[in-house]
């Protein structure tokens, strides 16, 4: 079996209300002011506990006190604070109709993922779900990317494929050997994905792409 293995936030899902107000909740629990929405959607793919100690300065204590203060708001309202991109049913569809095995990979811990994945009912869809673990035990997006691969029981050198926007999704495919596409229509920036096998436009781009 070939697969494809797909990003969550900025990849199937638009996750920027839902992620940014659960950042803004946890930067007023510090006392800190967040700044304009946009600002924050740096926050949207790497681990939490980088982005906090990366862009607010926090220690590695105050960053993990930081993601439980987001997930205070995110495990009840922000984790549906998202919507599907226009497009990806269909991909998910002619991809599995096409006999590939489809999982996510991403850098949510698992269990929000899935609830994710459940919600929208792209569930039925999935071969796999493999996420970051709550205690940043499992993290590392190649990490992550060959956990997926496992579950699956795939072999990355029969032409299995990586879709993400950030270039921890283009870096982590390409460690474990995968064809990478970039998903320009999320967060990334086009310079971000320059290094990835080819590039979606749009969610419909994808299946065009693996299946031409």
């Amino acid at each position: 079996m070939r697969a494809v293995l797909f990003d969550l936030d900025g990849t199937v899902t638009d996750p920027g209300i839902g992620i940014t107000n659960s950042v803004m909740y946890a930067l007023r629990k510090f006392g800190i002011e967040p700044p304009d929405r946009k600002e924050l959607y740096c926050f949207i793919g790497p681990p939490l506990r980088e982005s906090f100690s990366k862009y607010f300065g926090l220690s590695a204590s105050d960053a993990e006190k930081a993601v439980a203060y987001y997930r205070e708001y995110y495990r009840p309202t922000g984790i549906f604070e998202c919507t599907l991109y226009d497009g990806i049913i269909s991909t998910f569809r002619s991809l599995s109709e096409a006999g590939f095995g489809i999982a996510l990979a991403t850098a949510k811990p698992e269990v929000f993922a899935k609830k994710i994945a459940e919600h929208f009912g792209f569930d039925v869809y999935l071969s796999a779900v493999s996420g970051a673990s709550l205690d940043a035990s499992r993290d590392d997006k190649a990490v992550i990317i060959a956990r997926a691969l496992d579950l699956l029981g795939v072999s990355p050198s029969r032409g299995s494929f990586m879709v993400g926007d950030r270039a921890y999704d283009i870096e982590g495919g390409e460690k474990n050997g995968l064809f990478t596409i970039g998903a320009l229509y999320g967060y990334g920036t086009e310079e971000e994905l320059s290094s990835a096998h080819a590039a979606a436009k749009a969610p419909y781009d994808i299946a065009n792409i693996i299946l031409k």
